[in-house]
């Protein structure tokens, strides 16, 4: 060891039980190289065994066997004591001696996937409780506390730096094992959280969670981004921790350049929107509202609709697909004069890639992302932040129970009209209130979105309409206090209406679509987006 390298605590002998192997044979054979001592349990030890490398079994040493399908294996004093005892106390060594135990200077450990079980749609209460460690976070505890002494890691990305030292200088230092006891802490406290929010009681409501009692929110940062919503915001992307589901966080970015935070929001928006429209369908961001959302038997039909929605506006605009987005898609979007900022899909075709990569002005210009779809769950929590703390509510993502619509005028709705009343609703829910769409034939033609009062939205929705607003129908995602915006989408060719009703005011509006021979449905459910 050369002069002023850090003192190093011999690595003799190690303690290796995990659930989650990546990584770890490289490791073994490097400890075992390095002349450390290998113990492990069960599925462990045969692997590492089925390796060539020598490995102690864990109940051999200690004259008791695993039992119960695995549940006792390493809960034992010859293993605790050997994990805890403090180098520097005579006493502590001389227990040791007195019970033939050994020295555990290094110890490996990562717990049963708990989050990626329950995170399973098809996931049982019996199957969760077996996916509770109990030996695993016991040994993390245990080797965190001897920190003076003992190495506890707890991730595959901890090997190469902690086998570097071993391999330079013999062992661990203190700098390394205090910053390894830290993230063990973090590591055992996380998985605690996740189960105890998994099993937390909670009143539910036809299936739905309500907000829980307490909260911790476990945020692990991905990455640094540019900016924030400015440049002069410094901002980062974070992943929450325990959910085990795939997410926009993990989404594969296949092109583009690096993604802004606005550029997150857009996305999420998307996504949000394509995901919840039937067929084939196509949801065009700006700012974080819908210009344009379709849906067709085709995706091409599908994106061309949604763009027309409002071709202004699209520009430098967010698309978000539910399909795999094929060649014929990827070659209308390539069409000179269009620009877009990213597209989020399931999965883009070897075609698609390589027209919307190599094809001028987009190349490397564009963001492509890729995020599997997912059966429908239910709704997650979902928190906002405010002024000294968070309002939490359940996310908004259920369909609507249409056999509690009602149609409350005096016309009723041909089927036909009833079905873009369906996809009209289904957007005006992601629109940012108050909120009104006019959609036809089930693509939006214009929005109107985050007025102050209703009938402004109203009146922007069908200015952006143009002449496509005759023969369409317009949603709202909350009642009509007046029936002012009634008479001017009449007015403008409105031919049928969908919103939640409830206003005082209902029966002058029923009178005003009645006066006008509108068919109009009340919903009974609203779907306010601030």
């Amino acid at each position: 060891m050369s002069s002023g390298s850090p003192t190093a605590t011999p690595a003799r002998r190690a303690l290796i039980s995990v659930s989650d192997k990546a990584g770890l044979l490289e490791f073994a054979q490097g400890l075992a190289q390095a002349g450390v001592e290998l113990y492990s349990t069960g599925g462990t030890r045969a692997f590492l065994q089925a390796e060539g490398l020598t490995v102690h079994d864990v109940a051999t040493y200690t004259g008791f066997p695993e039992m119960m399908d695995g549940r006792v294996k390493t809960l034992h004093p010859k293993i605790f004591a050997g994990i805890l005892a403090r180098r520097d106390r005579a006493d502590d060594l001389q227990a040791l001696e007195d019970h033939d135990i050994k020295l555990f200077d290094l110890i490996v450990v990562n717990l049963y996937p708990f989050s990626q079980t329950v995170a399973r749609p098809d996931c049982t209460r019996a199957e969760a409780v077996e996916k509770i460690d109990i030996g695993g976070p016991s040994l993390v505890r245990a080797a965190a506390k001897n920190h003076a002494f003992t190495a506890i890691l707890t991730d595959a990305s901890q090997y190469g730096r902690v086998l570097a030292e071993i391999q330079n200088l013999g062992g661990t230092t203190l700098e390394t094992r205090q910053a390894l006891m830290a993230d063990a802490f973090e590591h055992t406290a996380s998985y605690d959280r996740a189960i105890a929010d998994y099993f937390a009681p909670s009143a539910e409501s036809n299936d739905t969670p309500l907000p829980p009692s307490q909260v911790t929110l476990r945020l692990e940062q991905v990455s640094g981004l540019r900016y924030g919503e400015n440049p002069h915001q410094p901002a980062a992307l974070y992943r929450r921790n325990g959910d085990g589901r795939p997410s926009l966080v993990d989404a594969t970015q296949l092109n583009g350049k690096e993604l802004s935070y606005n550029n997150y929001l857009d996305l999420d928006a998307a996504w949000r929107i394509a995901v919840s429209l039937p067929d084939a369908a196509a949801s065009v961001i700006k700012h974080n509202n819908p210009c344009g959302a379709a849906s067709a038997g085709e995706l091409s039909l599908a994106c061309r609709k949604a763009m027309l929605g409002d071709p202004v506006s699209a520009f430098g605009s967010i698309l978000g697909f539910n399909q795999e987005v094929d060649e014929a898609t990827a070659e209308f979007l390539t069409t000179p004069g269009l620009f877009i900022e990213a597209i989020i899909a399931p999965k883009f075709s070897a075609a698609a890639l390589e027209i919307l990569t190599t094809r001028p002005k987009w190349k490397t210009n564009v963001r492509l992302l890729e995020l599997a779809t997912q059966p429908q769950a239910a709704p997650p929590i979902e928190y906002r932040q405010i002024d000294g703390g968070f309002l939490a509510q359940v996310a908004d993502t259920r369909a609507d129970d249409e056999s509690q619509w009602k149609v409350v005028t005096e016309t009723t709705p041909s089927a036909e009209l009833t079905n873009e009343l369906r996809f009209a609703w289904a957007i005006c829910r992601h629109v940012k209130s108050n909120a009104i769409t006019v959609c036809r034939d089930r693509a939006l033609c214009g929005a109107g979105a985050g007025q102050m009062s209703r009938v402004d939205s109203v009146d922007i929705a069908i200015r952006k309409s143009g002449d496509r607003v005759k023969g369409a129908v317009l949603a709202s995602d909350a009642f009509f206090p007046f029936p002012d915006s009634i008479d001017i989408a009449a007015d403008a060719g409105i031919v049928a209406i969908i919103q939640p009703g409830g206003s005082k005011k209902d029966p002058e509006v029923i009178e005003a679509c009645n006066a006008r021979q509108l068919p109009m449905i009340f919903t009974g459910v609203r779907h306010f987006r601030h």
